[in-house]
């Protein structure tokens, strides 16, 4: 238990039986290894540091040896699951105050980033350009996850009783655990939970694709492993032949995203498309959007305000 730590244990230790006793089986697997990753920065960057010494400058060291190798946001990232336990050592009185108060947040300047989404005329490029016969192929996963807004997990679980063609709906309730040998996993979080609408072009394909399909097993998996770099890889070679800018299968739920706010789509109505927890998730996500709306907001009530004279 916790409270059975000294003053003079070491942080590594207390950090890593306070990620078991907290964090496993109350988090998702993939937010699991992050803090198993992190432990292990800690062993290498504080390995003999003892509770009582993680001063505000002993604390301050150690997220700047993070920081000579990560962005600034990894950084962040790492700061706020290491200071979860460094706080709770500080309730249970093994650090004397607070090591994390003002704590400056470094890091090496960003790498130049991917292209995350495309723009309407290369999506709907994209879409003519795939492949979409009578069998099931990952072109028709590539198209649901363009429609959808689907996280990759959330589009391999979906199976054919997951769609209402009569209300124009496909039900997001599971995801798959492709990293872990597959099989059905909870989704995400609560607001991941949901129902999508889809438009009729989608309801007719898919109607057709799916109809001798067994109901419960997800459309996608075949028999062998998924793998998200295989799909990523064709996807790669459609955006290669046609002309338009590489990105990823997580791109397209970008794209997704992206259009539907250029198209007028309220925040909160996007952000439960995509099955956010919260709505600053998306705005965090496309703040540059977001921005770039509002300064066209600008120019139109300027446009307005100047019809009245």
């Amino acid at each position: 238990m916790l409270n059975e730590f000294q003053s003079t244990d070491h942080l590594v230790d207390y950090f890593n039986n306070w990620v078991s006793v907290y964090k496993e089986g109350a988090i998702r697997d993939v937010t699991l290894s992050k803090y198993k990753m992190s432990l292990k920065w800690v062993e290498k960057l504080a390995p003999d540091l003892k509770l009582c010494d993680v001063s505000r400058i002993a604390y301050q060291q150690i997220i700047n040896e993070y920081a000579r190798e990560h962005e600034r946001q990894t950084t962040m990232d790492f700061h706020h699951q290491l200071k979860g336990a460094v706080l709770d050592a500080v309730d249970e009185g093994l650090i004397p105050r607070d090591p994390t108060r003002k704590v400056i947040i470094k890091g090496k300047t960003p790498s130049k980033k991917k292209i995350k989404y495309l723009n309407q005329f290369e999506l709907h490029t994209l879409l003519k350009g795939l492949d979409l016969g009578d069998q099931v192929s990952w072109d028709w996963f590539i198209l649901l996850i363009a429609k959808t807004g689907m996280r990759f997990s959330e589009a391999l679980a979906i199976t054919p009783a997951d769609f209402d063609f009569a209300h124009q709906t496909v039900s997001v309730n599971k995801t798959w655990n492709y990293k872990d040998g597959g099989g059905f996993s909870p989704t995400k979080n609560k607001s991941s939970v949901r129902k999508i609408q889809i438009d009729w072009q989608v309801v007719m394909q898919f109607a057709t694709l799916v109809k001798d399909l067994p109901q419960d097993r997800p459309i996608f998996v075949p028999n062998e492993k998924v793998y998200n770099s295989t799909v990523n890889d064709i996807l790669e070679s459609h955006c290669n032949k046609l002309n338009i800018p590489v990105i990823s299968v997580h791109g397209l739920r970008h794209t997704h995203a992206s259009i539907l706010l250029f198209a007028g789509v309220s925040l909160p109505s996007v952000a439960r498309r995509l099955g956010h927890a919260s709505m600053t998730t998306t705005q965090k996500t496309y703040l540059h959007i977001i921005q770039e709306l509002e300064n066209q907001d600008v120019d139109l009530v300027m446009r307005s305000l100047s019809n009245l004279m």
